[in-house]
């Protein structure tokens, strides 16, 4: 059997591969169509995941009837009246196959929970809306996920950070990670008070906040009297932080299982991910590398399928074949410059995890300024680093949950000598490598340490504001040729 899973129409359309039992391929639309967080299924995408075999049956990532029910509500009378969605395949070639359905929340926890390895967790997801609900709680057993709460549209956490990222200047559902590196500038006690008291109130009890107006068309209008946008950044971050600790109590209380699976968008958030590991209430936490809406093309698979699948790692879409071209990045390394690196099979999830990455010695007191330049991106930016899995716990205080995929922040320990990955708040975003995970980069790695005495670079995506990763050889050579970085394909 082999089924599709598909997550489209709304941001950041995305699909998933699933052969009896096995994740065999997954990406992102916008890989292929080079337009960023394209929200319709690309046609390139659609030719390579059938290489991967033809679906048995289709999958779609939500309840399109109950969906179109809450548009009404909210007064989305475009959306609600709008093309419905088999729209979206039309002319893929896939009008025989039959098409399931399975809600946003569902999709979004079966992701996370049946790519876990736990046999049994509390299973929390967070994001701006589904259908109708908005932060859900379940508890996954065996085979099984029940739903144990839920709050609904428009009392919203992530609508609320989202609102509260177009209040600082930024693009809703698309820039709420340079919110959250904005908020180390702030500070969250200026404005804190204000925004509980007028826009989202703290409560004791599930679902712990409680929003005091509708956020889904934005809050722009609050307090157009305060400028510093940094204090905006933090008070919201700060909340909602607070919340999903709050949330990650109710979880262990509720289902007594100690180990939690966090999925949706809000899960992107690896400040508050690691404000709730940081409670101690968890033997282990999984984050699935791409726990947001592009994620639930797999997840709604996975829902379907109704089991548990072997993780093997993120790297699920289209494949630069080579070996990794170690030799190459090191000399480019060595003599002070970026490099980027494009080889072997694309990233599924917005972080480049070594696949397709932009590199550089974090020891360089200017490669913060280098990059930011490079990637035509706001100069406050942080990068994060890399660095050997046993060598992370002499750099940094590490969490001790699984830091493989950036989903954590840790304190660095010496960050004078290392400017390049610690934020202005002293932190950094994480990822550590062992050989089983990635054998190329865990090279790279071991032998400009051996050169340096440094176990770790720089690593961010191999993009520029606004544009997609490099996802194939020729996006590689385009890269190139535009904006004067070498990239690498293979040795």
């Amino acid at each position: 059997m082999i089924t599709w899973g598909i997550s489209a129409g709304g941001h950041d359309a995305a699909l998933a591969v699933v052969n009896e039992g096995n994740i065999v391929w997954a990406s992102h639309s916008e890989r292929f169509s080079g337009r960023k967080n394209d929200p319709d299924l690309c046609w390139d995408m659609v030719r390579e995941a059938s290489m991967f075999g033809y679906p048995d049956e289709i999958v779609w990532h939500e309840r399109p009837l109950l969906k179109r029910t809450r548009e009404l509500f909210a007064g989305q009378w475009g959306d609600a009246f709008g093309p419905s969605f088999k729209h979206a395949l039309r002319g893929l070639l896939l009008d025989d196959v039959p098409i399931r359905t399975v809600s946003h929340h569902r999709s979004h926890a079966a992701g996370g929970y049946y790519t876990s390895g736990f046999d049994h967790a509390a299973v929390l997801v967070v994001d701006a809306i589904g259908e109708w609900n908005t932060t859900t709680l379940w508890r996954g057993r065996g085979g099984a996920l029940t739903l144990e709460n839920r709050a609904q549209y428009p009392n919203s956490l992530g609508l609320f950070y989202t609102a509260m990222t177009d209040r600082c200047g930024f693009k809703p559902n698309e820039e709420e990670y340079i919110m959250m590196g904005l908020a180390a500038y702030g500070n969250p006690t200026k404005l804190s008070r204000q925004m509980v008291d007028e826009v989202i109130h703290i409560i004791d009890s599930w679902p712990f906040f409680e929003c005091h107006r509708n956020l889904h068309r934005c809050i722009r209008d609050w307090r157009p009297e305060y400028t510093k946008i940094e204090d905006i950044a933090a008070a919201a971050q700060w909340i909602f932080a607070t919340v999903m600790r709050k949330l990650s109590d109710h979880a262990r209380i509720t289902t007594g299982a100690t180990n939690l699976v966090i999925s949706g968008g809000c899960a992107l958030n690896c400040v508050a991910n690691s404000m709730v590991a940081a409670q101690g209430n968890w033997d282990k936490i999984w984050i699935m590398p791409n726990p947001g809406d592009a994620g639930n093309s797999l997840g709604a698979a996975l829902a379907r399928q109704g089991k548990h699948v072997q993780w093997q790692g993120p790297y699920l879409g289209h494949n630069i074949p080579g070996q990794y071209p170690v030799n190459q990045l090191l000399a480019q390394l060595k003599a002070g410059a970026l490099v980027g690196v494009a080889n072997g099979r694309a990233e599924f999830g917005p972080r480049a995890l070594g696949n397709r990455s932009l590199l550089g010695d974090p020891r360089d007191p200017n490669i913060k300024h280098k990059m930011n330049a490079a990637k035509q991106r706001e100069q406050f930016r942080p990068f994060a680093p890399v660095i050997l899995e046993e060598a992370a716990g002499r750099y940094f205080d590490m969490i001790a949950q699984d830091h493989s995929y950036m989903q954590y922040v840790a304190r660095c320990r010496d960050p004078k000598q290392f400017p390049g990955i610690v934020h202005v708040d002293g932190t950094s975003r994480v990822q550590t490598v062992n050989q089983s995970q990635h054998a190329g980069l865990y090279e790279l790695l071991t032998k400009w340490h051996d050169m340096t005495g440094c176990p770790m670079l720089v690593n961010t995506s191999l993009n520029i504001k606004g544009q997609p990763l490099v996802n194939t050889e020729a996006d590689a050579e385009a890269f190139t040729a535009e904006y004067g970085i070498p990239v690498y394909c293979r040795d």
